[in-house]
């Protein structure tokens, strides 16, 4: 087998490779004899076609076949003898395969090359200082008092501004003043007055009504109504209140720190309040912290970023953002969002990212920071728990998946950012 190593560039490899023609034919007669021994064809008994006749019928199975397994063995073994690591499967181009003749192709490739990440003590970063202030404290607990509010019946009074009224509702669109399609209807509604949903003027036609009134009135969207669908047009409303209340927030004082479960003064749950925030804060500063050093490690990579690492990223934050739409029950095809400038916009913070894990696997290998079987256990138990799942059913998924050693990555990545945390300086702000 003859082979040549091209560099295109310093990430970008080109690998010419030849297989003899003796070794093909080799190959064509192996993948034609098991074809043989199975196929079925009219007039023939199972296993007695001509081996003639299976390489004219299946010439071109047979031939994809032979390439698929040729091209892999000999990719495979030219890695080797040169001794270069691709950062993703070989893009494999200009394949020529007849029997009787050489197979030659050739394979492109993204390598990242050995590099020094230099002295991580000259690494200097600045973490900000934890300091929760005293109206954040106060933002906070007016926050507790707002989701701790419940709502009272109002005996005998009429619908005012910040009440909950719960009514039979009847819409109907109109088209030059006249009743156009079918009406909708809704029993038992709960309408909060004062909601940004609520049609332009609802408000103040439902106003004044108590228990058991109904009104019937026009209500007209504005030409720039933020729902597109109703912008410039008019409904006809017809609404009969059954319930009228009124929403109550509780005061702020022991009393509401005990009705939380687990207080005994209002001083105790405010000291909770500001250990919480104080430790987000400090979260949020590490998260910080980390996102510096990385991007100061990223500045050391001395070479262009492989192309195939960075559109690997890229398609990751894209899927991961697609998900976390569906999780909000939001359909990404849906939207009016523009994939194609979603997807430039986070090639510069992915290029930062792959940047960033370069340096940390060449200081992890410079460095001989490895991951232990105890640290694989302790990661797995981690996640069995948060799935409610055994630590031994875990482990078999990511064995069938075959991304175990994809785990021991990060875990060894997550170590070389404590390694390089521990070596930096840092300057608290």
């Amino acid at each position: 087998m003859k082979t040549e190593l091209v560099d295109v560039s310093e990430t970008r490899k080109n690998l010419s490779v030849e297989i003899p023609s003796d070794v093909v034919d080799a190959e064509i007669a192996r993948v034609a004899s098991r074809y043989g021994k199975t196929v079925k064809l009219p007039g023939f008994r199972p296993g007695k076609v001509p081996a003639r006749v299976v390489r004219q019928r299946f010439k071109g199975q047979i031939l994809h076949d032979v390439a698929h397994a040729l091209i892999d063995r000999a990719v495979g073994e030219a890695l080797v003898e040169k001794g270069v690591e691709p950062v993703d499967s070989p893009d494999i181009r200009d394949v020529k395969l007849a029997e009787g003749h050489s197979l030659t192709f050739t394979a492109e490739f993204d390598v990242v090359p050995p590099f020094d990440p230099g002295d991580l003590s000259t690494i200097e970063v600045r973490r900000s200082t934890v300091a929760v202030e005293d109206e954040a404290v106060r933002q906070a607990l007016e926050r507790l008092r707002e989701r701790a509010a419940r709502f009272e019946p109002v005996e005998g009074g009429i619908v005012e501004p910040g009440h909950t009224i719960i009514v039979d509702l009847e819409r109907q669109a109109l088209a030059h003043g006249a009743p156009t399609g079918e009406p909708e209807r809704h029993e038992r509604a709960t309408i909060e007055l004062g909601a940004k949903a609520n049609p332009p003027g609802f408000d103040d036609e439902v106003a004044g009504l108590a228990v058991g009134g109904t009104r019937d009135f026009t209500v007209r969207y504005p030409d720039d109504y933020a729902v597109r669908e109703l912008a410039g047009t008019s409904a006809r409303f017809r609404v009969t209140v059954h319930e009228i209340r009124r929403r109550v927030v509780p005061a702020l004082d022991d009393e509401f720190a005990k009705d939380l479960g687990e207080f005994e003064s209002l001083e105790a749950l405010t000291a909770r309040v500001r250990d919480d925030l104080e430790a987000e804060a400090r979260e949020a500063s590490d998260r910080q912290l980390r996102a510096d050093v990385l991007k100061k490690l990223a500045e050391r990579v001395p070479f262009p970023v492989p192309a195939s690492l960075i559109d690997r990223e890229v398609d990751r934050r894209v899927e991961d953002f697609a998900h976390r739409l569906m999780e909000q029950r939001i359909d990404p095809r849906q939207t009016n969002i523009d994939w194609a400038a979603f997807r430039e916009g986070q090639r510069a913070p992915a290029t930062d990212a792959v940047a960033g894990a370069i340096v940390l696997d060449e200081i992890a290998r410079r460095d001989e920071v490895r991951v232990t079987d105890a640290e694989i256990d302790q990661e797995l138990a981690r996640l069995a728990e948060r799935a409610g799942r055994t630590p031994a059913a875990v482990r078999a998924h990511f064995q069938q998946e075959g991304t175990l050693g994809r785990l021991a990555a990060g875990i060894r990545r997550e170590k070389t950012v404590a390694h390089v945390l521990s070596r930096v300086r840092i300057i608290e702000a």
